[in-house]
């Protein structure tokens, strides 16, 4: 039990500051505008990503947040690397930033699993 919460908390505090802190202080720099616009998606777009990220981190991170609701948020964010990494792969093709979204695929399977572990318990 004590493996699960400690994999637990180290993946979900990864993506929580990565998908949740650094985006909302960053989702309005030019550098994301440029980022987004480039994938092909307009501006609005990563506002309302920005907004979900930040509130998809803080139902994984809060303890007292339904299960169901973190199994959503879960949802999300696998739906978002998946989207992220096929719009690297078709503008940008095969290149260093494609193993971003990969490697946050594994982080959230991670952190999915020892959670599921840790409510079975």
């Amino acid at each position: 039990m004590k493996k699960y919460k400690i994999i637990f908390w180290i993946t979900t505090g990864i993506i929580f500051l990565f998908e949740g802190v650094m985006v909302a202080f960053t989702s309005q720099t030019e550098m994301a505008v440029q980022g987004i616009t480039h994938l092909g998606y307009p501006v609005y777009f990563g506002n309302m990503l920005a907004v979900f990220k930040v509130l998809g981190t803080l139902a994984l991170i809060i303890p007292m947040v339904p299960r169901r609701i973190k199994e959503w948020a879960y949802a999300g964010f696998m739906i978002d690397f998946i989207a992220a990494l096929v719009g690297m792969l078709v503008v940008d093709g095969w290149s260093g930033m494609v193993f971003m979204p990969i490697a946050f695929i594994g982080i959230l399977i991670a952190s999915y699993v020892s959670f599921d572990k840790l409510n079975k318990i």
